[in-house]
């Protein structure tokens, strides 16, 4: 297993590295107006020597091994358009908190909802109750995002008269928002969770226990439930994680001050720092999730084998 985790630390640490090479490489193929926040008053002697206060006069490689050394030391630079030489740490502690309680919120909602339904759903398999949760998860999952959004926006501030635009001290306004960013977990944690209960419905400890008289309830809630859980305990990092990010769609659409809506509004300001420094934040979480998954699979499930190739 160490070997496992080394192998899969090295291979995640190589894909950041590219990952940073990448966005550092394209973003410095961008208009050179993104880093400043008064480009056209200023003459071409006053933006010559703003690019090489900079250092983006440069070669490539000496810019892009700085960044990595000061990214390690925490310092990811300075916004030039969104916020005037405010350095792009300090914008996102204001951001990353917003994100995160709306994100942990919506995973919280969407386990509430996904483990009794799936319970339902795979102790009445073929029934009504699976039928009608099918149907269900078939349409969050078939119907484009954005018009399920934007269905909920439309019932929740017509029907239902609920405030559309987010205000922090109003809590009323957090709702439209944590539904429409759970329907998405809802529907994959129920999906695989009503299959991982069934796979376990068959298997030999479960006969023995109907045979001894253990009531189905009772097999499916105390035994079926915490092995099938097992297998999810691998995307609940990366679902942790995600919760940084936030949603572009739904932070814009509500106009929440967090991760989502940050990184549309930097690239509509051609803000080329802080664009690189959210892209490349993006990038560490999802990687850092996966990564995360997998060694928690193996550490909380003796089961796991791997093979010599690195899988689980």
């Amino acid at each position: 297993m160490g070997k496992y985790m080394l192998r899969r630390l090295v291979r995640s640490m190589i894909t950041l590295f590219l990952v940073v090479f990448i966005v550092f490489s394209l973003l410095r193929l961008m208009p050179i107006e993104g880093y400043f926040p008064n480009y056209e008053k200023l003459t071409v002697e006053q933006i010559e020597a703003g690019l090489k206060n900079m250092g983006l006069l440069d070669p490539l490689p000496i810019q892009f091994f700085r960044y990595v050394k000061d990214m390690l030391h925490g310092d990811l630079g300075y916004s030039r358009t969104y916020m005037a030489n405010v350095l792009v740490t300090d914008i996102l502690k204001q951001k990353i908190p917003i994100s995160m309680k709306f994100g942990l919120s919506t995973l919280f909602l969407a386990l509430l909802i996904s483990i009794p339904l799936s319970l339902a759903m795979a102790s009445h398999k073929g029934k009504l109750i699976d039928r009608i949760g099918t149907l269900f998860l078939v349409i969050l999952q078939a119907v484009p995002y954005a018009v399920y959004l934007l269905l909920i926006q439309a019932i929740g501030t017509e029907k239902l008269h609920i405030k559309m635009l987010y205000h922090a001290n109003d809590v009323t306004t957090w709702i439209l928002p944590i539904v429409s960013m759970s329907l998405g977990n809802i529907a994959f944690y129920t999906t695989w969770l009503r299959r991982y209960l069934i796979e376990e419905e068959k298997k030999d400890y479960v006969i023995l226990a109907k045979v001894k008289g253990v009531s189905s309830k009772r097999i499916l809630k105390k035994h079926m439930l915490k092995n099938a859980i097992v297998p999810m305990i691998q995307y609940l990092p990366n679902s942790i994680f995600n919760t940084i990010i936030g949603s572009i769609y739904v932070e814009s659409l509500y106009s929440i001050p967090g991760m989502g809506g940050l990184l549309v509004q930097v690239i509509q300001r051609q803000d080329n720092s802080m664009v690189q420094a959210v892209v490349v934040l993006f990038a560490i979480t999802g990687i850092l999730g996966v990564l995360l998954g997998d060694i928690l699979l193996c550490l909380i499930d003796p089961r796991v084998k791997l093979n010599s190739k690195g899988g689980v």
